[in-house]
């Protein structure tokens, strides 16, 4: 695993204090032969040196950036060795998209076919059978968690619009000018916009919830903070359906789910702060016949390294919730 990034040492994090696996190996090849608290002060008491390549281990998260992950992971795949891919090299199921949105040929498209895009709460039973997960974007999950079950309920459909706002750790560790303090501090941008690589993911997944979508608009926006992202997500209504009967459709569709909360008032990004939460809130627009979806979750976590260990869980027969935070940090 890779703990150089934000995910990554969010997953170090999370890990040493899970109660069902032991995190024996890290790797970050600009840091390699460092131990862990040099390079993160706050992880001084982790007895780890940080290694150019893995020892020996039973499941491998990688938080390598996309095309790089793919390569790194390929030879832990032939080998049997179960894996997490935190980056985009497994999520498409069309390998041509990696082509058009990625810029470089998918090393291994043949895999592509089983690694199973790793939402629980839509894939949950391939999970638990699988040895290659490939863990959803920051953006998707909360896009997907907000507008899932009134797709599936059938009660929208067409074109839907996600309007997405993130912290800047979700732009990654590596310094560009954009997340320098000066730059993003009293500052929103959008960014992105009609070609975020996230789309592509957002709409394969709704799709396979619901044939009725037809497309995708996602505009992403940067926040001057350094945690969450908030969804609102936009789609017609293709019937006459009531609050009541959306907010019974949600409840519904959740109602098991330990990560997914429907909540009665609009949710804030700080209500999911270091938690592995996704809280989601619906209303209709009657005069425009449009359902208005919001969902918050904290990026680094249900959107990246919580998510990872929630599909560890399920792939290692634990109970889902182990090792994660439900209550958020505040202020």
């Amino acid at each position: 695993m890779n703990v150089t990034g934000y995910a990554g040492i969010e997953l170090a994090r999370l890990l040493a204090g899970h109660p069902g696996v032991e995190l024996v190996s890290v790797t970050g090849r600009s840091s390699a032969g460092q131990r862990i608290g040099q390079v993160f002060p706050h992880m001084a008491n982790l007895d780890l040196t940080i290694k150019s390549e893995l020892d020996e281990v039973d499941l491998v998260f990688s938080a390598l950036p996309h095309h790089e992950s793919a390569d790194q992971l390929i030879p832990f795949i032939e080998q049997g060795v179960s894996v997490i891919d935190v980056s985009a090299d497994f999520r498409l199921k069309d390998p041509g998209l990696y082509d058009e949105w990625y810029g470089f040929k998918h090393p291994a498209p043949e895999l592509l076919k089983t690694a199973v895009y790793g939402l629980p709460e839509l894939h949950r039973a391939e999970i638990r059978q699988s040895r290659v997960i490939a863990n959803p974007g920051c953006y998707p999950t909360a896009s997907i968690l907000a507008l899932g079950p009134a797709l599936k309920a059938g009660v929208v459909g067409g074109n839907v619009i996600v309007d997405a706002k993130s912290g800047v750790s979700g732009a990654g560790r590596s310094l560009k000018l954009s997340s320098h303090f000066c730059e993003s501090d009293e500052d929103v941008c959008a960014y992105a916009i009609a070609s975020h690589r996230h789309q592509p993911e957002i709409f394969q997944e709704l799709a396979g919830v619901s044939g009725d979508i037809t497309g995708v608009t996602f505009t992403p926006h940067l926040i001057p903070m350094t945690r969450g992202i908030l969804a609102t997500c936009y789609a017609k209504l293709n019937n006459n359906v009531s609050e009541t009967d959306v907010t019974a459709i949600y409840h519904d569709f959740y109602r098991d789910e330990p990560f997914v909360s429907v909540v009665s008032e609009a949710p804030h990004t700080k209500h999911t702060s270091g938690t592995n939460m996704c809280l989601v809130y619906t209303k209709i627009d009657h005069r425009t016949g449009l359902l208005i979806c919001i969902a918050a979750i904290d990026n680094l976590i249900k959107g990246a390294a919580g998510q990872a260990i929630q599909n560890m869980n399920l792939m290692l027969g634990l109970p889902e919730e182990t090792g994660l935070p439900r209550l958020a940090q505040f202020p």
